[in-house]
C-alpha cells in the first residue's frame, strides 16, 4: 500500500490552485478558470486526431477503383466521358464504425464536379447498378463544385435533405425538418467557400450533427427522428452520376471518443 500511494503522489502534486499532472520531466498546472478568459482560436488539430489516410496509397480504403487512385498525396475521385455512372458511389474507410468523432480533410473539386462525406452510413444494395458495391445510405456531407449545397446536410438514399446552409434544424420524423435557427444567409456563407482547397471540420455528437467548412458552421442538424438515424456508421467520400468530374481529399484525419 505504501508503494502504491508513492505512486500516486510522484503523479500528482496538490497546489494551492489545483492539481497538478507530471509528464515525464515536466509538471503541467491544473487549468483555473478566470474572469478574464474567453474561448480562443486555436492552431492545428486538438489532440487526439488520427491521420486514416497515409497519402500513399488506398490502403485501409475500398472502393471502385476505376473511378478512385492516389497522385501526390491526394485521394481523387474522377468521372471521365468513358466511365460515367448510372448510381452514385464510394470509397469505404475500412477502419471502423465511428459513433461519436470528429473529422478533417480538405478537398477540392471541378466546377461540374458534385460529391460528398458519408458518415454515420452503411453498405446498401444498388438496384439500378447491382454490381456497384459500394452504394452508401447515411447521413452526408454535401458538396458540389457549384456550391448550391456544399455545407449541407442530406442524407443519401434516406431521408434527403436534413439541413441546408445557414441552419439549425431539427428533424422528428413525422413531418420534414423544421429550421429552429439561423447561422446566417446561403449566399453570404456560400462566399467562404474557395475554388481550390477548403477544409472541412464534421462533429457528430449524439443526434447533434454540425458541418463546418473553412472555419465557418454551415448547418446544424439535431436529429431526434427515433426511428431513422444511424447510430454509428462507415465513412464514405463520394463520386456522383452526372457529368465527367473530379473531385480531391487530402489530410484526411479523425478523432473518436
Amino acid at each position: 500500500m505504501k508503494r502504491f500511494l508513492s505512486c500516486v503522489f510522484s503523479l500528482l502534486v496538490i497546489g494551492g490552485a489545483g492539481v497538478q499532472t507530471t509528464t515525464g520531466t515536466e509538471t503541467v498546472p491544473a487549468y483555473v478558470p478566470k474572469q478574464s478568459d474567453r474561448p480562443a482560436p486555436m492552431e492545428g488539430d486538438e489532440p487526439g486526431f488520427e491521420a486514416i489516410f497515409d497519402g500513399k496509397s488506398l490502403t485501409g480504403w475500398a472502393g471502385d477503383l476505376t473511378y478512385w487512385r492516389v497522385e501526390a498525396g491526394t485521394m481523387i475521385g474522377e468521372i471521365t466521358e468513358q466511365t460515367r455512372l448510372k448510381s452514385n458511389t464510394f470509397i469505404l474507410w475500412q477502419g471502423g464504425r465511428p459513433k461519436d468523432f470528429e473529422l478533417r480533410l480538405e478537398f477540392r473539386i471541378t466546377e461540374s464536379g458534385n460529391s460528398g462525406i458519408n458518415y454515420r452510413s452503411s453498405v446498401v444494395p444498388d438496384k439500378v447498378t447491382p454490381t456497384n458495391a459500394f452504394a452508401m445510405r447515411g447521413y452526408q456531407f454535401d458538396l458540389d463544385g457549384k456550391n448550391r449545397y456544399t455545407g449541407s446536410n442530406y442524407e443519401e438514399k434516406g431521408r434527403l435533405f436534413l439541413g441546408v446552409r445557414g441552419s439549425v434544424s431539427r428533424v422528428v420524423g413525422t413531418r420534414p425538418p423544421i429550421v429552429i435557427g439561423r447561422i446566417g444567409e446561403d449566399a453570404e456563407l456560400a462566399k467562404v467557400i474557395t475554388p481550390g482547397w477548403n477544409s472541412v471540420h464534421l462533429i457528430a455528437r449524439g443526434n447533434t450533427l454540425t458541418h463546418m467548412l473553412n472555419g465557418q458552421v454551415m448547418c446544424v442538424v439535431i436529429d431526434d427522428d427515433t426511428a431513422g438515424p444511424a447510430q454509428d456508421g462507415q465513412i464514405g467520400m463520394q463520386v456522383h452520376t452526372g457529368p465527367p468530374m473530379k473531385v480531391e481529399y487530402r489530410n484526411i484525419r479523425l478523432k473518436t471518443f
